[in-house]
């Protein structure tokens, strides 16, 4: 059993360990575990035996897809790695990483370099402003370029990249690094396990390379300090133990992104990068600090110390059968002891945290307290969820949540059988608790409960979880699109309901106008009745009936939108008529007027922003054209070209899964509803049609 030693806030480093999905990150984690020795074992990714990739999802598909910690001990100091899917339909465990993170490991292969992944979480580190270290993974790969790579690491990332080491061989002649702030060569024993190697001379070979990379290093370090500078600038060497000071200001302070290498499969370089994740990055009381709030005033930021009041947010809530719900928080001000008892800031309820631990990717490790600013997990928690903030209750100050995407790819399911339906709603629920980039609401005007998350794969991957933990399958089916129907010219009829069977009759009797309104404007009734041909407390039955009738639409029963009714005329019996009466009266009306009004189908339209690389860019516009889309606009953002483009919702049914495939996984979209506008009448009939079987 790992036993875990006590560590204070000085010899904590937190790290996010970021990239394009297959570039490594999992493969690095696991070699940097087992070169530490925290972890036992060299695991293997397509064997589904790394250390982080516990899920059985991830397991049967190769791939990691939801964030899991890890740990490492290395030179009396211990880091928590947290281990993040590469694929942009687990988008939210990389924002989650980066908020409980205090420093970033982008990992790049060496034979794709920067992609699209690569892209979208340097953003996230950008915005969030964490530091960050590039490690080019994969050296012993056959065609790996690292001079390609870097290249495109300073004309799509960053232009403040620069080595801190360069390779000795690539591909199958993959045998070392050449540090380029102690100058000298590791030469990895072919027979290491944990990326041992020997010290030697530069080789001849990459004597002129490494000068090269070595002045420009201690050049950049020399700007950094105003003594080094003079130092440099009179002709003397900054030593190694200046270089990594200097580099570390530099890398804390984002003025510097060092880029290091390796084959982490071999364990190669792995030991480097220990050593400058702990000489490089920030412990947590030095980092950059949450912000809080007590009672809605205004946030305060917090001091990452152990004599500080204990607060914490909740990053991640998952479940594992026969252990409940595991919520992993980061300890954001002061420290917290095993047994201790906390309020859930955000609810309001009490909690106990029994059974304190650190997570080492399947395994949870107890401790007995954890310091301010460490990463910890406890289980069964009643009433605590992703985005909580745990409190001691003496100072129960709220962290601001972490801002998720919203979730806009839709899938219609039901359960397969009786029973599955049965517990559906309250899977549903658990699934949406553990991931808040998935959602699930019950369309009552569909007839539908309709899943959305952030793609195809994110859906498929929630709904086999669903299976697996709860014992609910269920079968998918196309959305249902909520459509509109309106008019499109002014009619007027007449409705008169009699009825007379014997005792008191019904009756009642109104004309009604209808008349065109503007997109957007709703429906409107006015009441023009002159004379009290139909009195007024029967009026509003009228106004009823026609929201009652107009609710199941005239072409193929979807709600009528956009149009204004007047009830101008009508008589009435002082007897037999009534409310009721009246309202079948104005139902009858109005099916008859909205006949002859022009009645027409409205589909909704969603704006969509297309991010992609320009090469692809006429690919995507042709594509948009296709799905009878117009666009608006294309712009330029960092590097890429991002498309505006207005599409009706009935043409992007697997829209992400179609784009991925366009543009090899290097494009990605937005979409937000905005209009309804007519259906074309090839379309109508289709839709019209197809309501009409359904």
């Amino acid at each position: 059993m790992t036993v875990v030693k006590d560590y204070p806030t000085q010899r904590i480093r937190n790290v996010a360990v970021l990239g394009h999905a297959s570039a490594g990150k999992t493969t690095l984690i696991d070699a940097l575990c087992f070169t530490a020795g925290t972890s036992s074992r060299k695991g293997n990714v397509e064997d589904g035996h790394a250390l982080t990739m516990t899920s059985p999802e991830e397991i049967s598909h190769g791939v990691s897809m939801q964030l899991t910690p890890a740990f490492g001990e290395w030179r009396d100091h211990k880091i928590n790695f947290l281990d993040t899917p590469g694929y942009l339909d687990f988008t939210g465990d990389a924002l989650a990483a980066v908020r409980a993170a205090d420093a970033a490991i982008v990992v790049l292969g060496a034979t794709s370099g920067v992609e699209v992944g690569t892209e979208k979480v340097w953003e996230y580190c950008e915005a969030r402003g964490i530091p960050r270290i590039l490690f080019v993974s994969m050296m012993d790969k056959e065609h790996a370029d690292f001079a390609g790579v870097f290249a495109d690491i300073r004309s799509r990332l960053t232009t403040k990249a620069v080595p801190a080491e360069i390779p000795i061989g690539s591909g199958e002649t993959f045998s070392g690094l050449a540090n380029l702030l102690e100058d000298r060569a590791h030469i990895f024993k072919p027979s290491g396990t944990k990326g041992e190697y020997e010290e030697g001379e530069i080789p001849e070979e990459i004597a002129d390379e490494f000068q090269k990379w070595r002045t420009e290093l201690q050049e950049t370090l020399a700007t950094l300090d105003e003594a080094l500078l003079d130092k440099y600038l009179e002709g003397g060497e900054i030593s190694p133990d200046e270089a990594v000071a200097a580099l570390a200001t530099g890398v804390r302070t984002n003025e510097i992104v060092p880029v290091m290498l390796g084959a982490a499969r071999r364990g190669f370089g792995t030991r480097a990068l220990l050593d400058r994740i702990v000489d490089l990055f920030p412990d947590p009381s030095k980092a950059l600090a949450e912000m809080a709030s007590v009672n809605g005033g205004d946030p305060t930021q917090l001091v990452v110390s152990d004599d500080q009041p204990f607060t914490a947010l909740v990053f991640k809530t998952t479940s594992e059968p026969h252990v409940g719900s595991l919520s992993l928080f980061k300890v954001c001000s002061g420290s917290v002891k095993n047994g201790a008892q906390v309020v859930n800031a955000s609810r309001g309820s009490q909690e106990k945290l029994n059974h304190l631990a650190v997570a080492l990717g399947k395994d949870r490790p107890e401790v007995a307290q954890l310091h301010a600013g460490d990463i910890g997990v406890i289980a069964k928690l009643r009433d605590t969820h992703t985005n909580d903030t745990l409190a001691d209750p003496s100072g129960q100050r709220v962290i601001p949540r972490i801002d998720f995407p919203n979730p806009d790819i839709r899938l219609a399911v039901r359960g397969v059988s009786r029973n599955d339906d049965d517990k559906l709603g309250e899977a549903l629920v658990h699934l949406a608790q553990e991931d808040p980039c998935f959602r699930s609401e019950y369309n009552a005007e569909l007839h539908q409960t309709i899943v959305r998350g952030m793609g195809e794969l994110h859906l498929d991957i929630q709904l086999e979880r669903m299976a697996r933990k709860y014992g609910v399958n269920v079968e998918t089916e196309r959305p249902k699109i909520a459509y509109r129907e309106t008019i499109t010219r002014k009619a007027e009829a007449h409705g008169r309901h009699k009825k007379q069977s014997g005792g008191r009759g019904q009756f009642g009797d109104c004309w009604i106008r209808l008349e065109p309104q503007p997109s957007g404007a709703g429906y409107e009734f006015v009441n023009v009745i002159k004379g009290g041909v139909i009195p007024g407390r029967f009026v509003p039955s009228v106004d009823r009936g026609i929201r009652e009738a107009a609710a199941k639409g005239i072409l193929a029963g979807y709600p009528t939108v956009d149009f204004k009714a007047e009830c101008y005329d009508g008589s009435y019996h002082a007897v037999d008529s009534s409310d009721i009466a009246f309202q079948v009266a104005g139902s009858i009306a109005f099916r008859k007027a909205a006949q002859e009004a022009g009645p027409t189908l409205l589909e909704p339209i969603m704006e969509v922003e297309v991010t992609t690389p320009e090469a692809y860019m006429g690919d995507v516009m042709a594509d948009v054209s296709q799905r009878r889309g117009k666009v608006l606009g294309v712009d330029g953002k960092a590097g890429r070209t991002v498309i505006r483009a207005r599409i009706p919702q009935a043409e992007l049914y697997k829209y992400a899964a179609a784009l991925r495939a366009m543009t090899h996984g290097r494009a990605h979209h937005t979409r937000d509803l905005v209009a309804y506008e007519p259906v074309p009448d090839f379309e109508q009939s289709k839709i019209i049609a197809a309501t009409q079987e359904d």
